[in-house]
């Protein structure tokens, strides 16, 4: 049965990333690249906004800094390590440029659904407020229909698909150390990482949660410090290794004679996975941000996914590339890390690598279920029962066991193909709603350069929905 599931699954993800997916993700990059007119050259700004305030005072507000911890936290995680060794073992060091191509593009689609976030995000009972998708689908297009299947894709790409390749990815990175055993030691690990989310989840584990949000920071500094040191220290390499990456992204006979593996297939969809630009659930952060303006969100999201993806993913394939370990289908995913840390740190380096992961997978985890969670409560209309609470969540933590004795195939399949429906809904919507995205940030610029500081009312530009905030 489950190998009937990996064959279909996988068939089902190699025609969505084909076809489907490419022409959306790169076109719809492309479109609303130059209908914002490369919003992408406003990376400073967004350094900016960041810095500043809570607009609102409220207790329950959160900063636009805020706001950015929390869409980055469900980036960056896992498919930053394992995704882009898997990348670069199964489809050629070429991967790397796709990977920067769809993060390029995905900057600009990641500030049109940011932006509309807040145009229609809904205010809460206790004066705070929430939106996302599915509230701008139901808003703007008055499709509450098609904002319940958002919902539901959206739950079952974040609880089901995203946290199995956690969980999975987590005990595949035990693989590396002498006392794994493929018999027990996945289960094991499993066992071990879901009675912690459990902890977590059902309450209990705010200390955990605490410190763990204490430590991935630390982590995710140490873990570009480490690969910025092996880069350096293998410097020579570094010539060669990007003329690897245009060489093997460019070899065209090599990409059209096998294209479901080729490295552009591999960078749409590892780039994807990593900062989720066009899925739309970090929009969901965004529209929990009060902000004077909805631009300030939008570049919110265009700064997380440079982070995500041309920052710390390029880390690690140069990082890996520069360690003079050649990569192999064998060793795709956390396997190649470890081999190229310990070629340069030795087994202290395997050490490392497997703590970081251990670290972002289990705070991903955790994010990932409170993103599902925010589905369900869209779906519910208010707050779900306890009942009802409780079902998912225990649901939740099989699915984090289930992931640790999976397969590779079976996993990352099942994460991309979720993923990609909610795109396939996502992308469209927004191509459609993008008009008052691209006039937000002509009103924004033209205040910013009047001297003003930038505040928004949705009569500036014609809105003609009424709003929660703008009116």
């Amino acid at each position: 049965m489950l190998d009937m599931y990996g064959s279909f699954i996988g068939a089902v993800s190699n025609a969505m990333y084909s076809y489907i997916l490419i022409i959306l993700l790169i076109g719809g990059g492309i479109i609303f690249t130059l209908k914002t007119k490369f919003v992408q050259k406003l990376l400073g700004e967004a350094f900016r906004v960041i810095m500043e305030p809570a607009e609102d005072q409220d207790k329950e507000s959160i900063s636009a800094f805020q706001s950015m911890m929390v869409s980055t936290a469900s980036r960056v995680g896992t498919g930053n390590i394992a995704g882009v060794s898997t990348a670069i073992c199964t489809g050629g060091p070429g991967a790397v440029f796709w990977m920067w191509v769809i993060a390029f593009l995905g900057m600009a689609t990641a500030f049109v659904e940011g932006t509309l976030a807040q145009i229609y995000k809904r205010r809460g009972e206790n004066g705070s407020c929430y939106g996302g998708p599915s509230y701008y689908i139901e808003g703007a297009l008055k499709n509450h229909t098609l904002g319940v299947v958002y919902a539901v894709f959206m739950v079952l790409t974040y609880m089901v698909g995203f946290n199995l390749v956690a969980s999975f990815n987590v005990a595949d990175s035990f693989k590396a150390y002498s006392f794994y055993n493929p018999s027990t030691t996945p289960l094991i690990v499993g066992v071990v990482l879901a009675a912690f989310f459990a902890l977590c989840i059902l309450g209990g584990g705010k200390k955990i949660a605490d410190v763990a949000s204490f430590l991935v920071p630390i982590m995710g500094g140490l873990y570009i410090a480490a690969a910025l040191l092996i880069i350096v220290l293998n410097i020579g390499l570094l010539p060669s290794v990007f003329a690897s990456i245009f060489a093997s992204a460019f070899d065209f006979q090599a990409i059209f004679g096998g294209f479901a593996g080729s490295c552009v297939m591999l960078g749409i969809k590892r780039g994807l996975f990593s900062n989720e630009a066009g899925v739309g659930a970090s929009a969901s952060a965004s529209g929990s941000a009060s902000v004077s303006h909805p631009v300030k969100q939008g570049l919110v999201q265009v700064l997380s996914v440079f982070l995500d993806t041309i920052v710390i993913c390029t880390c690690t394939a140069l990082m890996c590339m520069c360690s003079g370990v050649a990569p192999s289908a064998d060793t795709a995913g956390m396997v190649y890390v470890q081999a190229c840390v310990s070629n340069v740190f030795g087994s202290a380096g395997v050490v490392f690598i497997t703590v970081a992961l251990v670290l972002f997978a289990f705070t991903t985890l955790i994010g990932n279920y409170f993103f599902a969670e925010t589905g369900i409560v869209y779906l519910c209309g208010k707050k779900p029962s306890k009942s009802v609470l409780m079902g998912v969540r225990v649901l939740a933590i099989a699915i984090v066991l289930i992931g640790a004795v999976a397969s590779l195939g079976v996993v990352w399949d099942t994460a991309d193909v979720l993923m990609g429906l909610m795109a396939i809904i996502n992308v469209p919507v927004i191509f459609i709603l993008s008009k008052p995205a691209a006039d937000c940030l002509d009103d924004y610029i033209k205040q910013k350069k009047a001297g003003k500081k930038p505040e928004f009312k949705a009569a500036s530009i014609n809105l003609k929905e009424k709003t929660d905030f703008w009116n």
